[in-house]
């Protein structure tokens, strides 16, 4: 039959499969029905990225299917197999489409994860340009065996490979008992090959979203896709003609397909690759998707890897456990001179975990101590805080917190595997030495399990941090002599530049003014670029001629010029992966703010998607700031409109991560007492603005003796 024959055949398939399922959808719920894909801004993604249409309606899904159809040319060309593949894409996100027109929650009930939504496109956004993320691998299965399809997934999650799962491979998985999720990167997406719909859809999101890419320019998405996202196709034989066709879509937004199906295949390099060996495939799918993956040897008996970061111990799988809010706890990083210094000792004063009963909440203690010459105590809090990410990458390990409100719990699974105390200042000592290896010479770690002489070390702990505190005090926009550029982002937002001063960290929530300082003497070249402050435009609104001459070098002249302190003078440009996403409510004459992980309705009208959709990917949007949550109680936030005083919503949980640090602020900013509680939340009102200003009146809010907005 040939394969430019099967492709065409898998997507007549498909578009059938599609067709009918659409119409039969408009005779259930008629062409007025609306048609809405769950927590996104982009409609249904494929067909609004490809096509530049809005889906809103069933029946505007239906007249869709005539331009599907027009992309499956049944010409024996390239081009056509190509075209014909990504239409196939579409016509899957229009199978599983229809679920959602039918439930918002098709998959409820079941272990496929379905649609992806907006915050957790945005939630890839850091570690895919740290490269804790270094790609993609859409497994199609089932594999030869559930031994190796644990195997291999368990290879792709070692390697911090985010792995999406489809068909028969999912149960194999279940059945091997492997932990899976969005948190910890394997996801079984569907059980049918239709459910590639939503992974395509991820990834077209991903490209408007970072790239601020223009729905409907189909040339733009292809190029980005080939270019910024690392994606691969593992698909196990017997691999039936709709495969085959979403095969052809694949490897046209550059993902190469790799498969042990010799039926009516042929080799392409670097794109369709046929390698029986199924075992072999990890290595040969890296090299063909051109990924590098960067190993740091460590010492445990546990996998390390950042697909572990979001794993979470439950206390009925926890064989010990650390905490800080009961327990005498705490982490800490210290220089010392080099002569004081064992390089890589590994200190444990006290029992180790084995010595402990099962499910025991232990006193624990760590001092990281670090030498160098070119050691900076200005670095100590920059080490400290990577604790929580070295140690969540261990597999079977949770942190939580930090400074001496952390907590850690170890699984029974772990502990069994011979993970000990030991282990933890093993994971410390590789990752220090390894990261910081320009500034560390030498580093040894000191564990204490024993309550008693823990009371007295966390004292001493305490008296590092309020000193450092009053340090941090100190740091204000105008005690320092520079700022920094923070472009990581750019491997996605390629005009995107973070400006980070002491009062306004990166909008990610990653990047500190120590942080970026740290970056630049570990990396002077790298992407924390020192800018001068000499040259002060207008000091109300944080407008520097040295800034704005950073911002046009390093967006590559996209940028004119940037403010630090307004939400409508030339704001800061977003990448898209911020943790908060700021708008102007003009009835209240006050700013909402809502965070990635609050997925209702804001007073604006919108969600975090729809807010987010108005900026990111590099492009200024005046009345819309993408930040970080602490920026949220800075002194310098939105200070040319007046300050934090502006601020009238904000989701319930978030609020209460930001209340001390924000009282406080606005204690000394207005001279107002509890100014958390002057802020309405979605349990006074969603998108009730008269409600809403009602609660603010009755609270005596500041922003009602703040002057209007002067659009």
């Amino acid at each position: 039959m040939g394969l430019f024959e099967r492709v065409f055949r898998g997507s007549d398939e498909m578009f059938a499969k599609a067709e009918a399922d659409v119409n039969a959808l408009v005779a259930e719920l008629g062409a007025d029905a609306p048609m809405t894909m769950p927590d996104t801004a982009y409609f249904l993604a494929c067909i609004y990225a490809y096509l530049g249409k809005k889906i809103t309606t069933v029946g505007e899904l239906q007249a869709t299917l005539a331009d599907v159809k027009a992309m499956m040319l049944r010409e024996p060309r390239t081009n056509s197999i190509f075209s014909s593949g990504v239409g196939t894409a579409i016509a899957a996100e229009m199978i599983e489409a229809c679920k959602y027109a039918r439930s918002s929650a098709p998959y409820e009930g079941t272990s496929y994860h379905g649609h992806f939504t907006d915050a957790e496109v945005r939630e890839l956004g850091v570690p895919l340009v740290t490269r804790d993320i270094p790609g993609f691998v859409v497994m199609i299965g089932p594999a030869p065996s559930a031994e190796e399809a644990a195997e291999t997934i368990k290879g792709y999650q070692s390697r911090g490979i985010f792995v999406f799962l489809i068909g028969g491979i999912i149960e194999q998985a279940e059945q091997m008992g492997l932990a899976m999720g969005f948190p910890v990167r394997v996801v079984p997406v569907g059980e049918d090959i239709w459910s590639v719909g939503h992974v395509i859809s991820l990834v077209v999101r991903a490209t408007m979203i970072f790239g601020a890419t223009d729905p409907g320019d189909y040339d733009a998405f292809m190029e980005y896709s080939m270019d910024r996202i690392f994606a691969f196709v593992n698909a196990y034989a017997p691999v039936n003609d709709i495969t085959v066709a979403c095969g052809a879509g694949a490897i046209k937004m550059g993902f190469p397909v790799i498969t042990n199906d010799t039926n009516d295949m042929w080799a392409v390099p670097k794109s369709l690759i046929i390698h029986t060996d199924t075992k072999d495939w990890i290595d040969t799918s890296l090299e063909a998707r051109d990924i590098k993956i960067k190993v740091t040897n460590i010492d445990i008996p546990v996998a390390f890897s950042s697909a572990f970061e979001g794993e979470i111990i439950r206390k009925a799988d926890m064989q010990i456990e650390a905490d800080g809010s009961r327990v005498d706890c705490f982490e800490l990083v210290l220089s010392k001179d080099a002569h004081e210094i064992e390089d890589h000792a590994i200190i444990l004063d006290g029992p180790d975990f084995d010595e402990f009963e099962p499910g025991s909440k232990i006193s624990f203690t760590m001092i990281a101590e670090v030498a160098g010459k070119s050691m900076q105590s200005d670095f100590e809090p920059v080490m400290e805080r990577k604790i929580h990410n070295f140690l969540n990458c261990v597999e079977g390990v949770m942190h939580t917190g930090q400074r001496d409100m952390i907590r850690i719990r170890v699984s029974k699974a772990a502990f069994e595997a011979g993970f000990r105390a030991k282990h933890i200042g093993e994971v410390l000592y590789a990752k220090i030495k390894s990261e910081f290896d320009t500034v560390v010479d030498k580093c040894q770690v000191k564990i204490c399990t024993v309550a008693e002489k823990n009371k007295d070390l966390r004292a001493m702990a305490n008296q590092v941090f309020d000193a450092r505190d009053e340090r941090l005090k100190s740091l204000t926009d105008e005690s320092v002599e520079v700022f920094y550029t923070c472009t990581l982002c750019q491997a996605f937002s390629p005009s995107h530049v973070c400006i980070v001063t002491p009062e306004r960290l990166g909008l990610c929530g990653a990047v500190s003014w120590l942080d970026a300082k740290a970056t630049n003497e570990l990396d002077p070249t790298g992407p924390c670029q020192i800018v001068t402050k000499h040259n002060c435009i207008d000091e109300r609104v944080g407008r520097y001629e040295d800034v704005n001459e950073a911002v046009q070098k390093y967006s590559h002249g996209v940028l004119e010029q940037v403010t630090l302190y307004s939400i409508f003078e030339d704001p800061m440009t977003s990448c898209g992966c911020f943790e908060c996403i700021c708008g102007i409510e003009p009835c209240t004459n006050g700013v909402v703010i809502t965070n990635r992980e609050h997925a209702g309705m804001t007073p604006l009208g919108m969600t975090f998607s729809e807010m987010a959709s108005m900026t990111g990917g590099g492009v200024q949007t005046p009345g819309f700031m993408g930040h970080g949550k602490h920026f949220i109680y800075s002194k310098k936030f939105m200070k040319a409109e007046g300050g934090l005083g502006r601020i009238v919503w904000l989701p319930k949980a978030l609020k209460e991560q930001v209340r001390d640090r924000l009282n406080e602020s606005a204690k000394e900013l207005y001279g107002v007492d509890n100014f958390a509680d002057m802020i309405a939340d979605e349990t006074v009102c969603e998108e009730d603005t008269e409600q809403l200003l009602n609660y603010l009146t009755e609270h005596n809010h500041p922003v009602l003796g703040m002057d209007r907005f002067d659009f």
